[in-house]
């Protein structure tokens, strides 16, 4: 099922044993366009820690209660590997944290989590603690959907308008589309843009490039017009 990100912000997470705090953000990956992480807003209970959660630990995803349950206990997230909240998440900390859940590096591997598409454990990767090894694609590339909504989007054509959500799908986590405002040259609509016609984003000019022109974008809304 597709979500939009937005709206799962402030949703409750849920650990085993007890509540945690609420989604603040999303970590995504933007080389193979997965989301990597959500953000927890924990409130007083660690006060000063930036705690993330990858999708190994998604379970059940609840509209009606606004609550994401993680198949975790309070204590394993407390004692996870710190992170410091000014500097991009690195690879060594990636490595130290899937090494202390015993999960499988997403790195590691031609699929989207490694060596399949969906973030499940093996069999033989899924003991907790365990000191794990991985091949490294280099330095990851982990971007904040809240800081990338409000980039503008530039087109072969001109200026597109600008992002304003993503579209995820909830087995596999993959960012599908994003969400954009159009401008006044196609009446302000939101239209979806698949993320393999995105060629990168530029972080220092907060703007997305896409292959795709004005024209193809007015071609193709009708079959992307976001709903709801």
């Amino acid at each position: 099922m597709l979500h939009n990100l937005k709206a799962l912000y402030g949703y409750k997470l849920a650990a085993t044993n007890g509540e945690i705090g609420h989604i603040k953000d999303f970590y995504f990956d933007d080389y193979s366009w997965a989301v990597r992480y959500l953000v927890v807003d924990t409130g007083s209970w660690l006060t000063g820690r930036l705690v993330l959660i990858s999708p190994h630990a998604f379970g059940h995803l609840n509209a009606e209660n606004r609550t994401l349950s993680i198949k975790l206990t309070k204590a394993q997230i407390e004692h996870a590997p710190s992170i410091d909240t000014h500097k991009p998440v690195s690879r060594q900390y990636e490595q130290d944290y899937y090494s202390y859940y015993g999960w499988p590096g997403y790195w590691s591997g031609g699929g989207l989590w490694g060596m399949g598409g969906y973030p499940v454990l093996l069999p033989e990767a899924n003991s907790f603690g365990a000191r794990m090894d991985y091949v490294h694609r280099g330095d990851p590339k982990l971007r904040s959907a809240v800081a990338v909504t409000g980039y503008h989007v530039e087109t072969s054509s001109g200026d597109a308008g600008h992002v304003i959500d993503f579209k995820v799908n909830d087995r596999s986590w993959s960012v599908r589309d994003l969400v954009v405002e159009t401008g006044h040259w196609y009446a302000g609509k939101e239209v979806l843009i698949p993320t393999d016609k995105i060629d990168r984003i530029s972080y220092p000019e907060s703007k997305v490039y896409t292959s795709l022109s004005q024209e193809d974008i007015r071609n193709t809304a009708d079959h992307h017009v976001v709903v709801g």
